[in-house]
């Protein structure tokens, strides 16, 4: 072995000295910073997966309006199923509306979002399907591994709704269910035809008033045919899927009017290449609108506290590498005489200096893999970790009501964010040890030597 990582092994070798303490301090300092970023960025870059998985599964990859309402949208729909690479298409019609809910919890009502969509079919129907909410078996009931989906997506019938789940389980809506729809377009109307009633002369006028706002007022009624679970806790506690006439009755529409029309492709990240493409092929009042841009807040907010955790938490390998910078300066002052005695026998500069910079690399080094060992353990066990933080101190460590996300704590680990945490630890540990090294090398034998 060379005389220079020789010695630096030797120095370091646990002894029952003060210097061996503060090395194992050291080498825990690196470590917890390498553990901690490395556990945080992986939960950020899981959570923003998880995201665009919940939305790429389940929204349209585009969608092209024309800046509020499509009257005539065979149009671009005749355009678009021509465009190679595209796998489905559905007009749609969404909007708030007023649910009515009677069962034996009593009689709720709530404001979600409704979405007429025509029925999907092939491969798009199997992909909804696919969406749907599980339920245990109730042919293997000790079985939790035997589920059965909570319905079918179906919105064939014009009286058929599809709800999430996070709305289901609010107000324990099941499969049969009846629900009752009212639409909030009708509330000008509404209030213009009670101005009339109020001002009108005669009892005749009054009553054509009042029976004009009933025939107004009178709610869709729909069953519930199936309960999904798209992934994204907006979604599940807001949108009810229903038949496209249905909405557009809702709302007042026209056959021939939706508010846009939803496109999926083969990528859902090539969707700026569709999106140029569509431009190219739809009149001009015609837009389309990626899925990254209808989402551009999430992944901005999601993008940037991923930057902020790098930069907060790199000082904790910051404070590491003081650590070691104190750690080497004390093994300089107590290695004076053995320092003063090596270059008395010829030993250069160069020489005494990687002695203590090898030290610092050493115990970046064993920083590091302490460091990525102990986050993919904490990785592994990541839900068990939050489900007895959760049970023991009543802390919910990932909120799917506060993260929109539900399926535990997400995490992905990359080799691009696992090699910069370990680089960027390593250089800092070596970079702390320069200056000490630089006075050992620095150190004049016969000063060095008459301290002793």
């Amino acid at each position: 072995m060379p005389f220079s990582p020789f010695l630096a092994s030797r120095y370091l070798k646990p002894k029952r000295t003060f210097v061996s303490i503060i090395t194992v301090i050291s080498i825990l300092g690196v470590a917890l910073g390498v553990w901690l970023l490395a556990v945080v960025i992986a939960v950020f870059t899981g959570y923003g997966e998880r995201i665009k998985d919940s939305i790429l599964g389940f929204e349209p990859h585009l969608v092209v309006g024309a800046g509020g309402i499509i009257d005539n949208w065979p149009e671009p729909y005749e355009i678009l199923k021509e465009v190679e690479g595209v796998t489905s298409l559905s007009p749609f019609v969404t909007g708030q509306v007023i649910m009515e809910v009677t069962n034996e919890r009593g009689t709720f009502r709530k404001a979600p979002m409704i979405r007429g969509i025509l029925p999907p079919e092939g491969d798009e129907l199997e992909r909804m399907r696919g969406k749907l909410a599980q339920r245990q078996d109730p042919e293997f009931p000790t079985d939790l591994e035997k589920t059965v989906p909570r319905g079918d997506f179906d919105v064939n019938g014009f009286y058929s709704a599809v709800v999430g789940d996070g709305l289901a389980e609010a107000h324990g809506i099941e499969v049969g269910d009846t629900i009752l729809l009212y639409s909030t377009a009708d509330v000008t109307r509404l209030l213009d035809s009670l101005d009339r009633a109020e001002d009108s002369d005669s009892e005749t006028k009054r009553k054509e008033g009042l029976n004009e706002i009933r025939e107004m007022t009178a709610p869709q009624e729909v069953t519930v045919t199936g309960i999904f679970d798209s992934g994204h806790w907006d979604f599940d506690s807001n949108i009810v899927f229903v038949h496209l006439e249905t909405a557009q009755v809702l709302y007042n529409f026209d056959l021939d009017q939706c508010h846009g029309i939803g496109v999926r492709t083969v990528d859902g990240f090539r969707a700026n290449e569709f999106q140029k493409t569509f431009h190219e092929l739809l009149p001009e009042k015609y837009q389309a609108v990626t899925w990254s841009e209808m989402n551009k807040l999430i992944f901005d907010a999601v993008a940037a506290e991923r930057q902020a955790m790098y930069l907060i938490l790199f000082m904790i390998m910051i404070v590491g590498g003081f650590t070691i910078m104190n750690t080497m300066i004390t093994v300089t002052f107590q290695k004076r005489s053995e320092i003063g005695l090596l270059k008395a026998l010829g030993a250069r500069e160069g020489q005494i200096a990687w002695v203590f910079l090898f030290q610092g690399v050493l115990v970046g080094v064993v920083g590091v893999v302490v460091g990525l060992l102990m986050a993919e353990f904490t990785l592994h066990f990541r839900n068990h970790m939050a489900g007895w933080i959760g049970s023991t101190f009543g802390v919910d460590i990932f909120s799917e009501a506060i993260y929109k996300v539900d399926g535990g704590l997400p995490a992905k680990k990359t080799p691009e964010d696992f090699a910069i945490i370990s680089i960027g630890a390593f250089l800092a540990c070596t970079f702390a040890s320069l200056i000490p090294a630089m006075i050992a090398a620095k150190m004049q034998p016969a000063k060095a030597l008459r301290s002793e």
